[in-house]
């Protein structure tokens, strides 16, 4: 955990009600009504005082930022819900290794509040689309925040947000996009198998006799770290390409035949 992360999840102070809406910038009248929605966590009771922290502030920091974008206390109760529910997913994930980052693996995941996301995507992260980046694996909910599975993705689809394509299109197009990347990594993954480490990655639907040694591991790293940046530059090119001839056709087929191209 890094030091930005300990300040975020440890709390460095704490209000009763009254100091906790002046803080956040809202009236206590405002703050009974967002407990009444169980819209917060319950606060620290010392006998008859609620004690709120750093993480009551951060959600109504959050709260007020998505209520200026548009969404309604529905949606947010809704968008929050969905991060606290992953909350015991990631935990099963934890005990069972599945978030252990691969050796060879070069994306970065961000870790992000609800706030830090919406700011992003401009506010478009309503319960659906949240939802979908979540289907298609983009998003992973851990407690009140999410990890995005890729920084470059991150900052490249917030971009194309940025120059105003709707944030369900872009979902939409990486659904797709998802699937034609996993068919481009199985050709790849064939070419290492067959013609590369045969006696370390088992063949299609087969299994090894034994688990892979740290041995097989550190070859397929190594042979990653060769093959990969050309895999790349191989699939850049041809998607250039592709692109080139589809934007073509598609300018063709508006010019009738008897005008010039």
């Amino acid at each position: 955990m890094d030091a930005r992360q300990a300040q975020r999840e440890e709390p460095t102070g704490e209000y009763r009600a009254a100091e906790l809406a002046a803080a956040a910038g809202i009236t206590p009248r405002t703050l009974r009504f967002y407990r009444e929605r169980r819209l917060l966590p319950p606060p620290r009771r010392e006998g008859r005082i609620a004690w709120f922290d750093e993480r009551h502030l951060e959600r109504l920091r959050t709260i007020s930022a998505l209520l200026a974008r548009g969404h309604t206390l529905g949606g947010i109760a809704e968008l929050l819900t969905a991060f606290a529910s992953g909350q015991d997913a990631e935990r099963t994930a934890e005990l069972l290794g599945l978030t252990e980052a691969l050796p060879w693996a070069e994306e970065e995941p961000v870790r992000l509040t609800a706030r830090e996301l919406a700011d992003h995507y401009r506010g478009e992260t309503d319960p659906e689309n949240l939802r979908l980046a979540m289907e298609i694996g983009y998003l992973r909910p851990a407690g009140e925040t999410v990890i995005h599975v890729s920084r470059d993705l991150l900052e490249a689809s917030s971009a194309l947000v940025r120059e105003g394509i709707p944030l369900a299109t872009l979902l939409q197009a990486g659904r797709q996009l998802r699937a034609h990347a996993d068919a481009l990594a199985s050709v790849f993954t064939e070419v290492l198998r067959q013609r590369v480490l045969p006696e370390v990655l088992a063949p299609e639907g087969g299994e090894r006799a034994e688990p892979a040694s740290a041995e097989d591991i550190e070859r397929l790293t190594e042979a990653l770290g060769r093959l990969r940046p050309l895999a790349k530059k191989a699939v850049y090119a041809e998607v250039s390409l592709a692109l080139d001839r589809r934007l073509r056709a598609a300018l063709e087929a508006g010019t009738a035949p008897d005008e010039p191209a």
